[in-house]
């Protein structure tokens, strides 16, 4: 397990999509692998934050002086108000914002309509030494498509395919992949979605449609599971995150972070020229 000091058992483990994996039996309230309480989690949150922050630099050191291409992609999907914006401020807002891509996918142009689902998603992918952040994504065109009946059945089979060759494509080239379904309730959904209409500062949160969607609840939750059994795959799995408290997806995140990150064995890149000699000139200048 990573060096976080908080941890009962790895979430990894806990979290992640495996074999006969039923969605239904994940409970959104629970915390998997930590014992403590939101304050408790708040402050494992800051401890995390100081190892992320030196492995995301570690990184991206190593892209600008060793030519190391290796990134890592976070593909976050989740129902409205599940947290994803909370999970990009939190987690990612710890480290250097120049090492981070981030992309927040919205409802397709007329221009991308008229390409292969996957063409907006290519031109997002992230450079080396960076970590992208994909807020919804290629994922959409298998979810609300297949909801929405955006396209045909025959049409949506075959994107999981095609998906999976992507994100194969993807590791081979040096990303390391970890995909995040931030699982909430209906029951906390509907309070995150009657505390927005609440408060006049969080109206522009809200979206009239917002309430459309939830009541296809069930059939997303559905089409969720679909998506899990076709494209859960060894080098770019899928972790199933309880997000009805949000202290804790944000832990929990970060640690898949930290550990997609340490198990690339990063270390400071070394110099390229006379340290010493460099000393010298600087002394004398």
């Amino acid at each position: 397990m990573s060096r976080e000091s908080y941890w009962t058992a790895d979430p990894s483990e806990l979290l992640r999509v495996g074999e006969g994996f039923r969605l239904a039996d994940v409970d959104p309230r629970s915390h998997p692998g930590f014992d403590g309480n939101k304050a408790d989690g708040v402050k494992a949150l800051a401890e995390g934050a100081g190892i992320l922050a030196e492995l995301q630099e570690q990184l991206f050191a190593n892209s600008r002086m060793g030519g190391d291409g290796r990134r890592v992609l976070i593909v976050l999907q989740a129902l409205d108000t599940a947290g994803k914006g909370g999970i990009v401020k939190h987690v990612m807002g710890s480290v250097d914002p120049q090492g981070v891509h981030l992309t927040a996918f919205k409802k397709p142009t007329p221009e991308e309509l008229e390409q292969d689902f996957l063409w907006r998603i290519r031109k997002e992918v992230p450079g080396p030494g960076m970590i992208g952040v994909f807020d919804r994504s290629h994922y959409e065109d298998v979810l609300i498509g297949k909801v929405r009946e955006l396209a045909p059945p025959e049409e949506i089979e075959r994107r999981y395919g095609a998906i999976n060759s992507f994100e194969a494509e993807l590791a081979a080239s040096g990303i390391a992949i970890m995909k995040v379904m931030l699982h909430i309730s209906p029951e906390e959904q509907k309070a995150r979605l009657q505390a927005r209409l609440d408060r006049p500062k969080k109206h522009w949160k809200f979206n009239p449609a917002d309430i459309d969607e939830r009541l296809l609840g069930p059939n997303y939750m559905e089409a969720f599971q679909t998506a899990f059994d076709r494209t859960a795959t060894p080098i770019a799995p899928w972790y199933v995150v309880p997000a009805d408290r949000k202290w804790y997806a944000r832990l929990a995140v970060q640690h898949l972070l930290i550990e997609a990150l340490e198990a690339m064995q990063l270390e400071w890149p070394v110099a390229d020229y006379d340290v010493a000699e460099e000393k010298a000139r600087l002394a004398a200048s």
